[in-house]
């Protein structure tokens, strides 16, 4: 064994064996693979081997379908059969709701570059002949990536290819202890002796969380039982000619192919299992678990009255393996904070379908220093330290027994709730607040008009919300609205090297004292990583405000970055809490409620300063997200509920009422302010987004300066805009194709709401730079219906930004 290496990957599952594959692929030849046993030990042996391109987030479906098509070249390159079977395959859903899911599953795929067609029962039927009984559904899709493998012949493949280009694999040799070193990289500590290894990659599938242990961390993460069957020899496809497509019943939540003349049938039952749920065994290997039909009957029983020539036969072989899950069913893959040079590429629950893309992604992250595309929804960063154990526990069985149930955009998953609060908590539900998550953190939607109507309507269309929410928007803009703004990301920045450092990582100028700037923060690539505001306290003292959910991302980002002295930056996203009142009756609030002065002339638009609110110490900035005049009002937690019933007794002289999310995403549509995560993210650059007037032609020297003067200089592919969507019954969802005439795809949303306020359905999204001109038609696709929509100017409501800005 080799006591010294740039790359180890610890990990012979397919996921270890697609990173270490790509890693040479992309020329890095010094790079080993550590297993502990043998390849495909743990998941990778038992898995089912479905692939198919399907998943709500258009990226992740991108690089399922490169996951797809590089078992060709694997192939070619290794010379070992992946024994891929491109069946195709069908979705069924038995209900109205299934299908508009269905529907937004082949627009997805329009925007994404996946074909994918809504097919009748009857065509579904002549696909899949073990359909008898077609009134059992409502309708099907059809899709022609769908298919099944040999998941040892894929591990191996990747495992023979790497080798061919120069990695090596040890296999037998299980990591005992990870070392750090003061000088960087880690000693690895093996039954077989000891390497060096400058990086660490954490592919430990089963032992994930044991690998992530040795270097201090807890990974949410856990593994779960999983079902499935081999039936005996069905005449019916025994007698076909080909093989019979895969076919996913979302409401028996079952998955079926053929396996040899029978069929493999699986299921994500509701009665889901957790399997080790604190410590994986180090001697599991090749072994199964303990088969339960009783806990997989109702599937069962629904698969056998649905598709009766299956319970006609016996059952040849019942398999129960476990493989592991996040909180969210998606996987955990990108660097570690807090641990430089080591890696995570876990949690890959659907490992051939996702393996190729998740070791492509990492492999251009760890020697290109970007995975190439936004990965967000898979980067390991996207949870904070709130999820602990026993929030994974709970969040994975959740996300297990849903797995082929549909979660509606306006449905709150009850598991580890309520585990973040601010103090405002208890009074938002008396006045029946309408909770969402995120971060972690309870959040308001809106206020019910009644305790009945707290529970909101699951649906992909418009809610009982609506005319809710009209009345929160109609309130804040010809009164005051207040909303808590506690789970914006909060940052401190100070030191004498506090300006140097962040006049690098920050596209913009920094502001003078007591002033804020927004500012893009952009990777090499020039691409957004960040859409922040920044204030100056005092010399050498900062706050950044940004998106709640990017807290750890940020934050591991600054710490890559720091300098080794003279600049200390931490996150007070729990330290500081906040309310923003806004709306023409704001300033009068705010001046009953200080002895300061506080005129608009003198307390100017993207001011910030100390303040006295009521008897509260306060930092106050004068910015709002909604485009009317308004206040940010920021404190440390123990003043947020005095400081809510000071404004709310104060406030009813002028018409205070608070509003929740859904009112902000209208009111920040009518004036077409992008959200990051949304029309800000690393797919973008800040010209094609419209933020170049938030970068500085002032200086060069901040990251992503040479990539921006180059985008700049050329014209842009892409281009952000506001559209005005007519005759529409809802809204259209993130991702949904922007048309021509011809059907030809021009773009696809990003965000969209009804402005309440200009009695408009407004979008934002990307479109083709040839297409962009106010007044151009497109046609906005929502659930396979396309609706006439134009391009229309920004900010739809006040264009002049007068409102906020005003002075008298």
């Amino acid at each position: 064994m080799r006591s010294h290496v740039k790359i180890a990957v610890i990990g012979g599952g397919v996921v270890g064996c697609s990173v270490l594959y790509h890693l040479t692929k992309l020329g890095c030849k010094d790079v080993v693979l550590l297993e502990r046993d043998e390849l495909t030990s743990g998941s990778s042996w038992h898995a089912a081997g479905g692939i198919h391109t399907h998943n709500s987030d258009v990226n992740m479906s991108k690089l399922q379908k490169y996951t797809i098509e590089i078992y060709k070249e694997l192939e070619e390159i290794s010379e070992q059969k992946c024994s891929v079977h491109l069946t195709g395959g069908i979705m069924v859903a038995d209900s109205k709701e299934r299908f508009d899911f269905l529907k937004l599953a082949v627009d997805l795929g329009k925007s994404s570059g996946i074909e994918r067609d809504l097919i009748s029962m009857d065509e579904a039927k002549k696909l899949f002949p073990l359909i008898e009984d077609t009134s059992h559904f409502y309708g099907a899709m059809y899709e022609k990536h769908d298919g099944h493998l040999d998941p040892s012949g894929v591990t191996n493949a990747y495992a023979k290819a790497a080798r061919i280009q120069g990695a090596e694999i040890y296999r037998k040799t299980c990591v005992k202890e990870i070392i750090p070193q003061s000088q960087g990289g880690f000693n690895l500590v093996t039954d077989q002796g000891t390497i060096y290894a400058e990086q660490v990659v954490n592919a430990g599938g089963l032992w994930a969380r044991e690998v992530g242990r040795m270097v201090g961390i807890e990974l949410p993460l856990l593994a779960m039982e999983h079902h499935y069957i081999i039936t005996d020899t069905i005449p019916l496809i025994e007698k076909m000619e080909e093989e019979i497509i895969h076919c996913v019943d979302f409401g028996a939540e079952i998955y079926m192919r053929q396996e040899h003349n029978g069929l493999l049938l699986g299921t994500y039952e509701k009665q889901a299992t957790p399997w080790s749920t604190h410590q994986t065994p180090w001697d599991f290997g090749h072994e199964l678990l303990n088969p339960n039909l009783d806990r997989i009957e109702p599937s069962l029983r629904l698969a056998f009255e649905r598709y009766p020539a299956i319970g006609e036969v016996g059952i040849k072989r019942v398999i129960n393996g476990p493989f592991t899950f996040a909180p969210d069913g998606n996987p955990l893959l990108g660097p570690v904070r807090g641990v430089p040079g080591f890696w995570s590429a876990c949690a890959v629950m659907a490992g051939f379908s996702q393996g190729g893309g998740v070791g492509l992604a990492l492999a251009n992250w760890m020697l290109e220093g970007d995975p190439g595309l936004d990965v967000f929804a898979m980067d390991v960063s996207r949870f904070g330290e709130y999820a602990t154990l026993p929030y994974t526990n709970a969040k994975v069985k959740e996300n297990y027994s849903k797995r082929f149930s549909i979660t509606y955009p306006t449905e709150e998953l009850p598991a580890a709730r309520n585990i973040r609060r601010t103090a405002l908590y208890d009074r938002q539900k008396s006045n029946n607040a309408v909770f969402t998550v995120a971060h972690g953190l309870e959040q308001v939607k809106y206020y019910a008009l009644s305790a009945k109507d707290s529970v909101e309507e699951h649906t992909f269309r418009r809610s009982e919300s609506f005319d809710i929410v009209a009345k929160e928007v109609k309130n804040t803009r010809e009164n005051v609205g207040l909303f808590d703004i506690s789970g914006f990301a909060k940052y401190e920045v100070k030191g004498p090297g506090a300006a140097e450092w962040l006049d690098t990582i920050m596209a913009n100028n920094l502001p003078k004292t007591h002033r804020l700037v927004l500012s893009p923060m952009l990777n090499y690539n020039g691409n957004i990583i960040g859409d922040l505001t920044i204030a100056k306290l005092k010399k050498d003292h900062f706050m950044l405000f940004g998106s709640g959910p990017c807290e750890e991302f940020h934050m591991r980002w600054f710490e890559q970055h720091l300098p080794k002295n003279g600049v200390e930056v931490r996150s007070l996203f729990s330290a500081f809490n906040g309310l923003s009142i806004s709306g023409p009756h704001a300033h009068a609030l705010l001046s009953a409620c200080t002895y300061e002065n506080i005129a608009k002339d003198v307390f100017s638009f993207l001011d910030i300063k100390p303040l006295i609110v009521g008897n509260i110490p306060t930092l106050t900035a004068r910015v709002s997200f909604t485009g009317e005049l308004g206040y940010e009002i920021w404190v440390k937690p123990e003043y947020l509920l005095s400081l809510y019933e000071q404004l709310t007794q104060a406030g009813k002289e002028f018409g205070l009422q608070s509003f929740g999310l859904y009112a902000l995403n209208s009111m920040r549509i009518e004036k077409s302010f992008g959200s990051y995560l949304r029309e800000y993210k690393p797919d973008y650059n800040p010209i094609e987004a419209g933020l170049g007037r938030f970068v500085s032609k002032k200086k060069d020297h901040y990251i992503g300066a040479e990539a921006t003067r180059e985008n700049r200089a050329k014209k842009q592919e892409k281009k952000l805009c506001t559209l005005l969507i007519h005759d529409a019954p809802y809204e259209a969802h993130p991702y949904m194709p922007l048309t021509d005439q011809d059907n030809a795809l021009l773009g696809f949303v990003t965000s969209s709401g009804y402005g309440h306020y200009v009695n408009k359905s407004l979008a934002m999204g990307y479109v083709s730079s040839d297409h962009v001109q106010v007044g151009n038609k497109v046609k906005i696709h929502m659930m396979m219906e396309r609706y006439d929509a134009e391009i229309i100017k920004n900010s739809p409501f006040d264009p002049q930004a007068e409102r906020m800005r005003q002075t008298q």
